[in-house]
């Protein structure tokens, strides 16, 4: 554990999911999802939507301007994996909820057409796939996540989401030992569950155990 005892590391991990601010109100306000009544309108043989009433925190960067290239690349939020990938990680879920955690979902499956946007923003292959290659993204195959409290409160990872640089990267080690903890308690979990971790994002991971072609579909879109 280069240094650090066996019960010290396991009382770090039971305790990395635990609010770090002031305590939260016991009552909570509830955040309602709006699509929990409509219609399903897509194919569900080829396609899964993850919302807050499986569990998951959501904030979808990309449809939003809070992002790295500070436009938004998605119509409306609506988060998509493939059924077999969304199963995975609702295990996953269900492994990290154990620790006291959530999972808060930043970006799933990607149309290819926003690949090649991304790609024109920042042609860097550490941090964009190459459109011509396509993405994991854009099989439906990699999620974009972080931990919260139970609460749906944002741990601390060390970094922000897409946060360019070698505090990043996940042999990056010069980090409190709770923050190690934290990432470490994601991956084991993400990789229990058939996920594998890239070098410079602690937060991607795609799922190794099946194989999709790309796609340019695009969810359609609700408006309340």
């Amino acid at each position: 554990m280069h240094g650090m005892s066996l019960s010290l590391y396991f009382y770090i991990i039971f305790i990395s999911c635990r609010p770090e601010a002031k305590p939260h109100s016991p009552n909570p306000a509830i955040v309602h999802d709006v699509t929990s009544n409509q219609q399903i309108d897509y194919d569900t043989t080829k396609w899964t939507e993850l919302t807050i009433k499986d569990g998951y925190v959501i904030d979808m960067k990309y449809a939003t301007t809070d992002n790295f290239v500070k436009t938004a690349m998605y119509p409306c939020a609506r988060m998509f994996l493939k059924p077999d990938v969304a199963k995975a990680l609702g295990r996953v879920r269900d492994r990290v909820k154990k620790a006291d955690c959530r999972l808060k979902l930043f970006d799933g499956y990607r149309p290819r057409p926003v690949q090649y946007q991304l790609w024109r923003k920042v042609p860097d292959p550490d941090y964009v796939t190459d459109p011509a290659k396509g993405s994991m993204h854009n099989r439906g195959l990699a999620i974009d996540l972080t931990l919260t409290d139970m609460y749906g409160t944002e741990l601390d990872m060390g970094t922000p989401y897409d946060f360019f640089g070698p505090e990043a990267h996940q042999d990056y080690t010069k980090l409190s030992a709770m923050i190690l903890s934290r990432r470490k308690l994601l991956t084991s979990a993400m990789e229990a569950e058939g996920f594998q971790s890239i070098r410079t994002e602690w937060w991607h991971f795609s799922y190794t155990k099946a194989s999709y072609p790309l796609e340019d579909w695009q969810w359609p879109c609700r408006y309340e």
